[in-house]
Formats: structure tokens, sequence, C-alpha cells
């Protein structure tokens, strides 16, 4: 395992690549961030074996050299932040090797305190992107509901599952889940198998959680709410013409034939022999392919479906959002036209807009809190149990304190504390900067003329 294969001289060497994917794969690294990891170190290897080198005789040169053509030569060059993810995979990879003893050590210097060389050492501000009140309302409504600007009913609109998507959407935002973990997200979960109809619901998250950190989601009475016109009206039509597919393929499928422990485990077949996996332990792959057999057919158990029966992947989200963001640029007029920012809508804002709408909530909460009691200061337990930051950083499952603190510069808006220092002097001339500027620019262009 310590020299390199070649198959040939068109292909590149399968170890110990192969065998440092086989490592990831029983660690359950996810399948993202293997896809990440593969990108980019074939890449290396690439950029190494055009030069006469290979991975095991690499230099810190070597590798310093790729990143400067990363960041400032490839025909597609990245940024400091994407480097970085380079660099974990780089470094996750030669640790590997020097484990098999491939390599004696990392071949780069430690640049001090933990951090190495090939990093950039810079890091990655995080950019929260929320929206307003009227600007998500015209995101959920016009672009994925399919309704007109004013709320009414567009006859021309021709778009697909608007009641899925809008729930998707609700969900999302009253939650504050990310994508992986709304979109996968089972029936049974919260409490709607079998006519169930539950108020609200707590969701424990395990497998498909970031970094598989379990935490405890909940489910507001709004968000079940919208849920309903998507059961009861589009979900059993989409399963009813998935009936084919579904039946051609069940035995790639996880058939659940009973839910045990009051809903929290599946016992099926799957492969061919019968198992029991707790639900909360299932990750997305098993979760996109366990259905239940209900007698008169295969029920998904997931709770958003789409064609042929089966839970949407990222990309297929992806999808339904750029549809929503050309249907809103379409519907943009002389009003709305606030309400649509330059770069589309992406997911993960609405777990930025839930976060800091919840801080801000929780810190008036806090303050009114303390001018009633008229105290100077909350006793620690107070602090613990009431601190507006700790209560939003378990809410969204930020494994770092510092992550949450991010939110804190959003509480106010900087660019309207700028504006309103510098109204004095605007109202005191009567004029604007700009127009002073225009007024100058027409005396000088008119005694030029005259000149």
């Amino acid at each position: 395992m310590g020299t390199p294969i070649v198959l040939s001289e068109s292909m590149t060497p399968v170890e110990p690549l192969c065998s440092w994917f086989r490592e990831l794969s029983l660690d359950r690294r996810s399948v993202k961030t293997m896809r990440a990891y593969a990108y980019t170190v074939v890449m290396l290897l690439r950029f190494l074996l055009a030069r006469g080198m290979n991975l095991a005789s690499a230099t810190e040169a070597d590798l310093q050299e790729f990143r400067r053509w990363r960041l400032d030569d490839a025909e597609q060059t990245i940024g400091e932040a994407a480097w970085n993810r380079d660099a974990a995979a780089i470094g996750c990879l030669y640790d590997f090797m020097v484990r098999q003893g491939i390599v004696e050590r990392r071949p780069w210097r430690s640049a001090g305190r933990g951090r190495r060389s090939l990093s950039t050492g810079v890091g990655r501000d995080l950019r929260v992107r929320h929206m307003e009140l009227e600007q998500y309302l015209f995101l959920r409504d016009v672009g994925f509901g399919g309704l007109a600007p004013g709320a009414g009913l567009d006859e021309g609109f021709r778009g697909w599952r608007p009641h899925r998507n809008r729930a998707a959407c609700e969900l999302a935002l009253l939650t504050g889940m990310r994508i992986q973990e709304w979109s996968t997200v089972l029936l049974p979960e919260l409490g709607l198998l079998d006519g169930g109809r539950p108020r609200a619901a707590e969701l424990e998250l395990g497998a498909c959680a970031k970094f598989r950190h379990p935490r405890t989601v909940y489910v507001p009475a709004d968000a079940v709410d919208v849920l309903d016109p998507y059961l009861l009206l589009e979900r059993p039509e989409i399963v009813e013409k998935a009936q084919p597919t579904l039946r051609r393929r069940h035995r790639d499928l996880f058939v659940v034939s009973r839910l045990e422990a009051d809903g929290t485990k599946a016992r099926g077949v799957l492969d061919g022999g019968m198992v029991t996996r707790p639900i909360r332990e299932m990750d997305p792959r098993l979760r996109r392919i366990a259905v239940r057999e209900t007698g008169d057919g295969l029920d998904p158990l997931a709770l958003f479906v789409g064609t042929g029966g089966r839970m949407l992947t990222a990309s297929g989200w992806d999808r339904v959002r750029w549809a929503a963001w050309n249907r809103m640029k379409a519907h943009t007029d002389e009003e709305s036209a606030g309400l649509v920012p330059r770069r589309c809508w992406v997911f993960h804002d609405l777990r930025h807009t839930f976060a800091l709408r919840l801080l801000i909530y929780l810190t008036e909460v806090a303050l009114d809190e303390h001018r009633r009691r008229r105290v100077p200061m909350s006793t620690l337990l107070d602090h613990m149990s009431g601190n507006p930051l700790l209560q939003v950083q378990r809410r969204l499952g930020h494994a770092s304190p510092a992550t949450t603190y991010r939110y804190i510069r959003y509480l106010k808006d900087p660019m309207r504390d700028v504006h309103e220092a510098f109204r004095s002097w605007t109202a005191a001339g009567g004029a604007t900067y700009a127009e002073i500027a225009r007024q100058l620019m027409t005396t000088r262009d008119g005694h030029a003329a005259q000149g």
C-alpha cells in the first residue's frame, strides 16, 4: 500500500486514495464531504503527476505551488475560504498517509499554535442574509406558492406542487433547521401517520444533523398547519402516481412493516433481511428509500416527496428554489422591487432569519424582565437559563458560541445609524451632497460652454 499503483499512463493511482476513502466511509463521513475531498485530492494528484511527482514524494514547495495555482492561476480560481476547505482535505489525506507509514510526516511546517502553513489562516466570517417580513411573504407566496403579488390567485401559474414548496419554506423558517435536516424529516417523527394531527411537535435530530450532533427541534403549530393542504391534496396524488415505480423498485427499498417503540423505531425488510432501525439514527440515504407497506400500496415515510415517490435531494430542492427565484423576478414591479435582492435567496437564509428574529425577541424579553425587576445584575442561574445567545445557540445546534455571537452585529442596522448621523448635514444645507455635486457640475459645464 506504500507504493502507488498505476493502472495505465492515462489513469491516476488508486492507492493510497482507495484505502483513505474506505477509512472515511468507515468513519461515517457524509457523502457531501467525501465528494468534496475527492475533488480536491484528485486535482492535487493530477497537478503533481504533470510535474513528475506523486503524493508520497511531494514537498512543501510543491503543495504551496498547488495552492498558488488554485488561488491565482487556475482556469477557475477560488477564494481563501474555499482554499481552507481544500487544505483540510489535503491535511486529512496526509494524516492518513502518516498513520499508514507511507510518509514520515506532513510535508509542510507548522505555522504556530497548531496552525499549518498550508492554510491561509484567514477565518471564515459568517455572512448573514436575513429577510424582512415582506420579503419572506413574497418569497413564500409568490415564489414558492404561485400566488399573484397581491396575494390573489394567479390563473396563469403552471408550477408544480406549490403547497409542498410553501410548506417546506415555512418549516425551514419556523424551526431554523438546515436543508439536510428539514428535507429529510419522516412522517412518524411529526406524528403524521394514520391520520395523526399533532398541534405541535418536538423533533429529535440525530444522523441528519450537522456532524451528527443531536438536538431537539420544536416544530410550532403554524408550521404544522401549513402542511395540511400539501398532506391532503398534493401528497396523496404524488404517491398514487408513484406506485408503479415503487413496486418495480421494492427490492432496493427499505420496506417497513411496522413501527415500534411509539414510532421511534422502524422494522422491515432491507437488502433481503429483516432489520430494526431507530428512526433518529437513519441517515439521509436510508430515509430516502424508506417506505411503508399499507396494504393499498407503498407509502414513502418521507414528509416531502417528488416524482417517483422519492424524497427530494438537495439538487431537487435547488431546482425548486431557482424556479421560485425566476418567478419572483418575473412578477417584480415598482411596488415589489425592494423585496427581491440582487442575489438569489438560498434556503440557509431562512435559518439566518430564524436565528436573528429569535435573538431579537429573546433580547427584548430579557431587557423587559430586567427593567421590571429593577436589578442591576442577574444571578448566574438567570444568566445561564435566560441568556438569549445561549438559547439561540442551543436551538440552532451551533457547536461553538462564537458562531452565534456573530449575529449580534445584526441586532441593529449599521447603515441606518450612519444615515441618521449625517441627516442633519443634508437637512441644514437643504440639499443632499449628490444634488450639490450635480449643481457644481452643471455650473462648470455652463462656464466651459461660455468659454
